[in-house]
């Protein structure tokens, strides 16, 4: 976990209001949930397996450790779980060299966040390397802390990295505000008693209590996430 923001400056006076805002990277802020499957399909084709598109919906928004063991056992490649990491993040690494897009009204979300100085933290699956390369994008200023999923021992669906960010930020996670595009991490963010905004990349997410699903990112603002936490659970 890096933070650039001391605990005790993050936390809200009034115990009713936002206190922060976690966000998810991939898929949420910037557009490379693609760039993911790309990198699998590319891998596994170099040792000789075809993907079935049906399993990109099983492998989307989950650990590496998960998606990667998925497609060992679903193509019975003859590669160990360590051995096919380094090569997907060696992959992915190399695409986001070349750009990486952001979503529709994520720097426009970012930069009201910052503006209004509600402490933000990036809460990603994928690991350092590769949220640092895309940090870069983003813009680092933007964030007080960053998690990623190679530094929590149980990542996504769990909610570890969330309530790692809350405790980072020195904020109660009912107070926090989180936005996701996948199913893990929606479960993962209300796990810790997150609410959740959920803007499905791949794969649709069910509207449910204490969940809301919109289209884009440009349907949330900071008003948006306040009233969130306002209504009740």
């Amino acid at each position: 976990m890096t933070s650039t923001v001391p605990a005790s400056l993050t936390r809200s006076a009034d115990g009713a209001a936002l206190q922060a805002v976690f966000l998810d990277m991939d898929g949420t802020l910037v557009d490379t949930e693609g760039f993911w499957w790309d990198a699998e399909v590319e891998v596994f084709a170099d040792l000789g397996h075809q993907l079935d598109e049906a399993w990109r919906d099983v492998v989307v928004g989950g650990p590496m450790t998960r998606s990667a063991g998925y497609l060992i056992e679903a193509t019975g490649a003859d590669i160990t779980l360590a051995e096919l990491t380094v090569l997907l993040n060696d992959k992915f690494e190399d695409r986001i060299g070349r750009g990486v897009p952001l979503m529709p009204g994520a720097e426009r979300l970012l930069a009201e966040l910052a503006a209004h100085n509600v402490p933000t933290a990036l809460v990603s699956a994928s690991h350092r390397r590769i949220i640092d390369r895309v940090l870069a994008s983003l813009g680092p200023q933007y964030f007080a802390l960053s998690v990623a999923g190679d530094e929590v021992p149980r990542t996504k669906p769990h909610p570890d990295p969330y309530l790692l960010a809350a405790r980072g930020l020195g904020a109660d996670p009912m107070r926090c505000a989180v936005v996701e595009d996948t199913a893990t991490g929606v479960a993962a963010a209300e796990a810790a008693g997150c609410r959740v905004v959920a803007v499905p990349s791949v794969a649709p997410i069910a509207a449910a209590a204490g969940r809301i699903v919109v289209q884009s990112l440009e349907e949330v603002d900071l008003l948006f996430l306040r009233t969130l936490i306002r209504s009740p659970h």
